[in-house]
C-alpha cells in the first residue's frame, strides 16, 4: 500500500501524437522508466566518479574472490619462504638482494625481508582476508541495526526508551580502546592462555566485536525514520484494514527505508576495513603468518627505513580501496537522494 497522491488540475496542452504513442505504447516500460530505482540508476550512471569508483571496488572484490586461482596461475603462495630454498634472494642483512625489494619477472612485487615470502600473493590473500571480515561485519551490523532500529521506532513507548538508552551507551564507548582491551578477553573465553588462537576464531571474534559496536549508529538513524513514517497516512490506512505489524513493517516501512540502509552500509564497510587493519597492526586482530592488510603494514613498518617496497603495495592498495568505496558511497547517496547532492 502506498500513500495516496492528491490529484491536481493541470492546464490542457497540445502534445505530439508520436511522443504520446512512444510513452503509452508499452505501459510496462513507461512505468518502469519512472520507478525510483530506474531514476536512481540513471543518475548514478551519469556520475563519472561513481562509475569509476564502482569499477575499482568491483576489481578489488574480484581479485579477493579469485585470489587462490590467481596464485595458482602465478605459481606462488603466501606462506612459502622462498629464501630458504634460494638464499641468494636475500643479502647478508636479510633484505632483498635485488633492486626495488627484489622485484623481478619471478617475483612481481618483490619478496618480504627476512622471511623471503612472495609479496604479490601475500597481498592477494591479505585483501581477501580483510574484505571478507569487513563484508561479514557489515552485513551482520546492517541486519542488527535494521531489526533493532525498526523495532524501537515502530513499537515506541518503553521499548523505544530502553533501546535508545542502550544505543547511547554503545555510542559513548571509545571503540578503538575497547577493541584493544576486549579482544584478548574474547579469545580467553574460548582458548586457554597457553594455546594458540586459531585464525578462524580470530576472524569470528573480529566480526562479532565490530558488529557489536557498529549497529548503534544505523539503528538510531532508522529509529528516527520509523518514528516519522509510522504516523503517515498509508501506515494508518494499513492498520485500519487489519494488517498485522509484520506486514506493516515489511510492506509499508522497509520499502521507504532502503535508501538510508544502503547509504549507511556503503559507509560502514570501508570503516570496518581500516578498523580491522588497525587491529591487525596492533597485534590484537589477525596476526602473522595469516595474510592481512594490517599484518603487511605492520611487517612493512619494521623495514621501511631500509626497504619501503614491502609497505608500499599494501598501503597504496588500502588507500585506493577506501577512497574508491567512500566516493562510491557518496555517489550512491546522491543517486538515491538527489536533494542531498552538493
Amino acid at each position: 500500500m502506498t500513500p495516496p497522491t492528491p490529484s491536481t488540475a493541470a492546464p490542457l496542452e497540445v502534445t505530439d501524437d508520436t511522443a504520446t504513442k512512444s510513452t503509452t505504447s508499452d505501459g510496462s516500460k513507461g512505468s518502469e522508466s519512472r520507478s525510483p530505482g530506474r531514476l536512481a540508476w540513471r543518475r548514478f550512471k551519469r556520475d563519472r566518479t561513481g562509475v569509476i569508483s564502482a569499477y575499482v571496488v568491483i576489481f578489488f572484490f574480484v581479485i579477493a574472490i579469485a585470489a587462490p586461482l590467481i596464485a595458482k596461475l602465478y605459481g606462488k603462495n603466501p606462506y612459502t619462504t622462498y629464501a630458504s630454498a634460494n638464499p641468494d634472494l636475500l643479502d647478508a642483512f636479510s633484505y632483498p638482494a635485488g633492486p626495488n625489494g627484489g622485484m623481478s619477472s619471478q617475483f612481481w612485487f618483490g619478496i618480504e625481508p627476512q622471511l623471503g615470502r612472495d609479496v604479490f600473493t601475500f597481498l592477494l590473500y591479505g585483501i581477501r582476508t580483510s574484505l571478507g571480515i569487513a563484508t561479514a561485519a557489515t552485513l551482520l551490523t546492517t541486519v542488527a541495526g535494521v531489526v533493532i532500529g525498526v523495532t524501537a521506532g515502530y513499537l515506541g513507548g518503553r521499548t523505544d526508551y530502553f533501546v535508545s538508552r542502550i544505543i547511547d551507551i554503545v555510542l559513548s564507548f571509545p571503540s578503538t580502546l575497547f577493541f584493544i582491551a576486549f579482544m584478548p578477553v574474547v579469545y580467553g573465553i574460548f582458548v586457554a592462555p597457553d594455546d594458540n588462537i586459531p585464525t578462524s576464531l580470530r576472524a569470528i571474534a573480529l566480526i562479532l566485536v565490530l558488529s557489536a559496536f557498529g549497529w548503534a549508529s544505523i539503528a538510531r538513524l532508522l529509529r528516527g525514520q520509523v518514528l516519522g513514517l509510522r504516523e503517515r497516512e498509508f501506515v494508518e490506512a494499513a492498520k485500519v484494514t487489519g494488517a498485522s505489524p509484520m506486514r506493516i513493517v515489511f510492506k509499508e516501512l522497509l520499502p521507504n527505508l532502503w535508501t538510508p540502509i544502503i547509504i549507511q552500509s556503503t559507509l560502514l564497510l570501508p570503516a570496518f576495513v581500516t578498523t580491522e587493519a588497525g587491529l591487525a597492526f596492533l597485534g590484537v586482530g589477525i596476526i602473522d603468518p595469516t595474510p592481512d592488510w594490517g599484518v603487511m603494514i605492520q611487517r612493512g613498518a619494521e623495514f621501511y627505513s631500509q626497504d619501503l617496497t614491502f609497505m608500499l603495495f599494501p598501503g597504496i592498495s588500502m588507500v585506493v580501496f577506501v577512497v574508491a568505496f567512500n566516493l562510491l558511497g557518496d555517489s550512491v547517496r546522491d543517486a538515491l537522494d538527489p536533494k542531498s547532492k552538493r
